[in-house]
């Protein structure tokens, strides 16, 4: 069955880089998954998301010249209609396909990549903070009043 723009297919990852995922198909055929098809939010590293090996959920969303296939997870998500129509236990959220293979860890595991993010995410925050209260007052003299 040849691939169309707009079909759903499902995909096994192959390889995951800094822009996207490959995914190996059916007929022997490849696409991939750009960064920003992965989730509706924010994709800081694509391991959140994704492993290689994972079996995944896609829809074709283009078909070049040349017969590269682009994917995306985010929109083969089903709808809201269609996860109220399915049992609880049918619906992953793609965002946390591959949670179930992080079942395994064990707590402290899971605590220390939580704490390390955390403090990731805080350091950013202040430094955001930091820079901009350096760049106030640029551009602008400020008088005195008496």
């Amino acid at each position: 069955m040849p691939f169309e723009v707009g079909m759903l297919c499902g995909g096994k990852v192959t390889k995951i880089t800094a822009f996207g995922a490959f995914v190996a198909l059916d007929e022997g055929k490849s696409g991939m998954i750009h960064i920003s098809e992965i989730s509706s939010g924010f994709v800081k590293d694509i391991h959140d998301f994704l492993t290689e090996g994972q079996e995944v959920r896609l829809k074709v969303i283009k078909i070049d010249e040349n017969g590269r296939i682009s994917l995306s997870l985010k929109q083969a998500a089903p709808t809201e209609e269609e996860r109220l129509r399915m049992p609880p236990a049918e619906y992953v959220s793609p965002a946390r396909q591959n949670t179930s293979a992080q079942t395994s860890d064990s707590f402290e595991d899971m605590m220390s990549r939580f704490k390390a993010a955390s403090d990731d995410r805080i350091s950013d925050l202040r430094q955001a903070a930091s820079n901009k209260r350096s760049n106030r007052g640029y551009g602008s003299k400020r008088r005195d009043r008496d």
